[in-house]
């Protein structure tokens, strides 16, 4: 293998965890919750449409060098809000919609930052 490319690939590793992720989600909830996984995924799309989502993510993903710290830092977010919402500080979200948004920001801002390394990639 090129040693560029290769390096390209160390770097991207994490790029490359968390779409696998988000994939193996799509599939196993598929089949062990159907209606969960595709409650999710309806919102995720639904959250697409609604740019500025869709700008911030891309923007963590291409502009932030340390990409550990989006990733960590959105996991983060979501395990603070997940416990508010259990603790019933806000009422008015739900745990799908948060999931769904955390897919949207992952899944935008991994695809962002791999492009970034991907760009130094020379044949």
């Amino acid at each position: 293998m090129n040693d560029q490319l290769r390096e390209i690939i160390s770097k991207a590793k994490l790029n490359f965890a968390i779409l696998a992720s988000i994939l193996a989600f799509a599939v196993v909830g598929k089949f062990t919750s159907p209606q969960f996984t595709n409650a999710i995924f309806v919102t995720a799309d639904q959250l697409v449409s609604d740019l500025y989502i869709v700008f911030i993510a891309i923007t963590l993903g291409a502009f932030i060098p340390n990409f550990k710290l989006v990733a960590f830092g959105s996991m983060a977010a979501f395990v603070g809000a997940a416990i508010l919402i259990q603790l019933g500080i806000f009422t008015y979200l739900t745990i799908d919609y948060v999931f769904a948004i955390l897919i949207v920001v992952l899944g935008f801002a991994s695809i962002a930052n791999l492009y970034r390394h991907y760009r130094e990639f020379r044949f």
